[in-house]
């Protein structure tokens, strides 16, 4: 059945299904295999994002789809309020020896947002226990991103979902994020900036009262919010020291920035530091099924072992899910795709700057892995962003798809101007003519955009 016949089988003139967005159709995935994904037409879209940072083994990988047919046909689904099951149990198992702490302890949903509303519930039901119930506020960074739901949108600091949403959200402190390129002071190098920038913190929790501040939420390097911002060096030890010092849990947000995608499979040990609770979601299930986890550490994990942990969803640690993550797991170590990620995302990066390097509206080319941002400014002097164009991310996005490629572009307002920037996160086995075709037709796609 065609698209057109799918679209009109009932009498609304928009068809039944309500899109991203309200204004555009959207062409029809058909099929997908590595780094290719096919449209109903038998057009090809080379995948340069892996959808949002999320297809981490590429699409169609044999023993993935393998492992899901498998756990379908022996045990879809059992609500966890009566069983566990033993993928959930592996899964958990694999990622707390990966965590490094033997007394952590996982948790399974189904997306991001999930992830970080039960690490905000987490955090505040261990204070609760601890005999500090007045600790309640989290403190997050201006230009991240947690979330849709209610309380993961709330302590975002994206500033566009936050008023599209319309919704009445929680105002709590929010602090300038880790962003060198815009915020680095003329003569200050790295460990000045990081100290002064992780500063930001400690005069915030002062400010909102020690007793009152329950966590710290940040994206050890910003995904989409801000076009892949890895944090200077440093300047999570002096956060992990600063949340220390004042009794407040760090929450380490990897659901874009985890699961492998900047070389190592957890963001934060690159920085040296283990957060209290972090959060994975899209390369954990590598696409494959919907599929997040809230990891805590062991301080957490025997508080709460004692008092209870009140939370749930129908879907929680769903065995066909975390059969999808656990042969994910297996396939990254099967394939070395971590040192993969280093080698090729290396090779990304030294691309991006032989094209871009002389082009008069690429402002800053950064990344971490096979995990990488280009922002663009209108006058690269003074960083100015683009006047009277909010709509440019979307512009780049539609023009790169007609062209045959999938990147992820995002903005930010800076002074009344569009400061827009692409995301680039291919697949892990991305091979150098995947690299040199995206560059190619994102070339293209800039120079034709603006």
């Amino acid at each position: 059945m065609t698209h057109d016949a799918l679209t009109h089988m009932n009498d609304n003139p928009h068809g039944a299904v309500l899109y991203r967005s309200t204004k555009r159709r959207y062409p029809v995935a058909r099929s997908a295999e590595g780094l290719r994904i096919t449209d109903a037409s038998g057009k090809r879209y080379l995948d340069m994002s892996g959808g949002a940072a999320v297809s981490v083994v590429g699409h169609g990988h044999p023993a993935v789809v393998d492992a899901v047919r498998k756990q379908v046909g022996e045990l879809a689904f059992a609500h966890t309020s009566f069983f566990t099951n033993e993928p959930q149990e592996q899964l958990a198992a694999a990622l707390v020896s990966r965590f490094g702490d033997a007394g952590a302890q996982a948790y399974f949903l189904s997306g991001g947002s999930e992830a970080n509303e039960t690490a905000l519930k987490l955090a505040w039901q261990y204070w609760l226990a601890s005999g500090k119930p007045g600790k309640k506020i989290v403190i997050s960074r201006e230009h991240s991103y947690h979330g849709n739901t209610f309380g993961a949108l709330s302590v975002s600091g994206n500033d566009a979902r936050r008023q599209a949403s319309a919704a009445p959200l929680l105002d709590w402190p929010r602090i300038p994020p880790c962003y060198p390129y815009r915020e680095m002071r003329d003569g200050e190098g790295d460990a000045d900036y990081s100290a002064r920038a992780a500063g930001y913190l400690e005069q915030a929790i002062i400010e909102a009262g020690v007793d009152n501040v329950a966590a710290f939420i940040c994206e050890p390097v910003v995904g989409s919010s801000l076009g892949v911002v890895a944090a200077s060096a440093q300047y999570l030890e002096h956060v992990r020291a600063i949340c220390d010092r004042h009794d407040v849990l760090l929450i380490a947000d990897e659901v874009m920035c985890g699961s492998g995608r900047t070389g190592t499979y957890f963001a934060h040990e690159t920085d040296g530091i283990r957060p209290d609770i972090v959060t994975l979601a899209k390369g954990i299930g590598g696409g494959y099924q919907p599929l997040a986890a809230t990891i805590i550490s062991g301080k957490l994990a025997d508080v709460l072992h004692e008092s209870g942990f009140a939370h749930g969803h129908t879907y929680i640690g769903h065995p066909t899910a975390c059969a999808a993550g656990l042969a994910v797991q297996e396939v990254m170590n099967r394939e070395k795709l971590l040192e993969r990620c280093r080698k090729m995302g290396a090779r990304m990066l030294s691309l991006l700057h032989d094209r871009f390097d002389p082009h008069p509206n690429v402002g800053d080319i950064r990344g971490r892995g096979l995990f990488a941002g280009i922002e663009l400014v209108q006058d690269r002097e003074t960083k100015s962003g683009f006047a009277n164009r909010p709509a440019l991310a979307t512009e780049l996005q539609f023009n790169a798809l007609d062209r045959g490629l999938i990147c992820y572009p995002g903005s930010i307002s800076m002074n009344g101007l569009t400061v827009p920037h692409i995301m680039l996160a291919p697949p892990l086995i991305v091979e150098d003519r995947h690299l040199l075709e995206g560059i190619d037709k994102l070339a293209s796609t800039i120079d034709d955009t603006l």
